[in-house]
């Protein structure tokens, strides 16, 4: 049973790989290897001789020998194997619904802020008409927004600025592609910037202050080297004439911007003084940011209203910011995350992550492995590879190295292949950037910034810390 698991989810992946190819959208596999995962892991229950209790992290001592018949409820302090696999499901649920309500906040922040316009505000601060240095600021905004509102958005709203500044799609792409490597660069030193470091940060694999304090550098290196180089590249010389400014700006804009982007930025400072998970922080802030918006929308406050007749609901809802963003976030993304973190629980549940970690940990040194594991993230989703990753090293302590250069290199290896991360995916849609013009002419930039980010890492690590 234990090969049709894997199975299942070697067919799942490679259908997820080849969305595109296939015209079938990455969430259907990902949702059908979890459903059929689990399912194959319920039906073989009582076959199974391991079992890893991700709770404690740790594998079950003797689970081959518990009887199948057995009931916990008979025997105190025991399970049967029916009940370990209901408590580890219902733990795994938990702990990725954790991640999954903190992702739907952090959507609907930014979707109000949207609402409002209050991104055109940053299009006010670019003052330039030169490509080289047109190309710094993006870089540098993608660089500190990523870290705020996470890669994937940041990459979305600076697209849509430039495409305000730069009319030609032909030079357009260039600074794109830069921008893919600056935003997943940035999203790789904050907890909220990339979901991968998201999940080590609600994993508690690393802090904030420690993920900050050891990657700002690395990533800073991994987004300027190429800038650098870029910006003596011949795409990148001469000037750009922007085309006129088009309607009237929101003037609660910048208000909403500013303080979406400071409760954002509140959350992790949230969570060091109250401990509770990242979630409830994010509510928080959604909460206020919901609640300034429908004051200034001249609305009384209410994401589902239940006064009044069904009309005035429907009216009520289509005019609410609120209502609005949530009706805008990215649910597709929500349960392909759902899917493929429930169907590496499945695999972690078994021992087949654990076993294959305490592989890899005798056979190559881990470091090198990390190496690895970022190039593997430019060619297969760096969620799973970070999921996977979780389960195993359970001996590694909390801002042990090894966790901070794992949220490092999956968070930027992906920029090597414009399919390799959010940011180029949405990228590639919205400026039609083929995958081969990618790959020779960025790709070999994301490549040496990569390289010489780890390189800065590793070093630091021996020489500074």
């Amino acid at each position: 049973m234990e090969a049709i698991i894997i199975t299942i989810f070697i067919l799942g992946y490679f259908a997820i790989t080849i969305e595109h190819t296939i015209k079938v959208d990455k969430l259907i596999p990902a949702l059908l290897m979890m459903a059929l995962a689990w399912a194959c892991v319920a039906i073989g229950i009582d076959g199974f001789e391991n079992w890893f209790d991700s709770a404690n992290h740790q594998m079950v001592q003797g689970f081959a020998n518990i009887d199948p018949n057995l009931e916990g409820h008979h025997v105190p302090g025991s399970k049967s194997k029916m009940e370990w696999l209901e408590s580890t499901l219902l733990y795994h649920f938990g702990k990725t619904c954790e991640i999954l309500i903190f992702l739907v906040g952090a959507m609907t922040i930014v979707e109000i802020i949207d609402h409002f316009n209050g991104f055109s505000t940053i299009k006010r601060f670019i003052k330039t008409n030169k490509k080289r240095s047109l190309l710094w600021i993006m870089c540098a905004l993608a660089f500190i927004l990523s870290a705020i509102i996470d890669n994937l958005t940041a990459t979305i709203v600076l697209i849509t600025i430039l495409r305000k500044l730069v009319p030609e799609n032909k030079d357009r792409i260039w600074f794109a592609g830069l921008i893919i490597i600056a935003a997943n660069a940035g999203g790789a030193w904050s907890p909220i910037g990339d979901v991968t470091t998201t999940m080590l940060w609600m994993g508690e694999k690393v802090s904030t202050i420690e993920l900050i304090r050891l990657l700002i550098v690395p990533s800073f290196i991994c987004m300027v080297i190429p800038t650098f180089i870029a910006s003596l590249l011949k795409p990148f010389k001469g000037n750009f004439d922007a085309p006129p400014s088009e309607g009237e700006q929101n003037s609660k804009g910048p208000l909403m911007l500013y303080l979406g982007l400071s409760l954002i930025i509140f959350v992790p400072i949230f969570k060091t003084l109250t401990h509770l998970p990242p979630y409830v922080g994010m509510m928080l802030s959604l909460s206020i940011v919901a609640l300034v918006a429908e004051i200034i929308s001249s609305r009384q406050f209410s994401i589902t209203s239940v006064e009044g007749q069904l009309e005035k609901q429907e009216q009520s809802h289509h005019s609410s910011p609120t209502f609005g963003a949530l009706s805008k976030i990215e649910m597709p993304s929500i349960l392909f995350f759902l899917g493929i973190l429930m169907t590496v629980a499945a695999l972690e549940s078994l021992g087949l992550v654990f076993t294959f970690g305490n592989d890899v940990q005798k056979t190559i040194p881990i470091d090198l492995f990390v190496i690895l594991l970022g190039a593997g993230s430019a060619v297969i989703d760096n969620v799973p590879l970070v999921a996977a990753s979780m389960g195993m090293f359970p001996d590694l302590a909390m801002d042990n190295e090894t966790w901070h250069f794992i949220a490092y290199a999956a968070g930027t290896g992906g920029s090597m292949l414009i399919i390799g991360s959010a940011a180029g995916v949405v990228a590639m849609g919205m400026e039609k950037i083929s995958f081969f013009w990618y790959l020779k002419k960025i790709g070999w930039l994301a490549l040496i910034g990569y390289l010489t980010g780890a390189g800065a890492f590793l070093l630091a690590q021996q020489y500074f810390f």
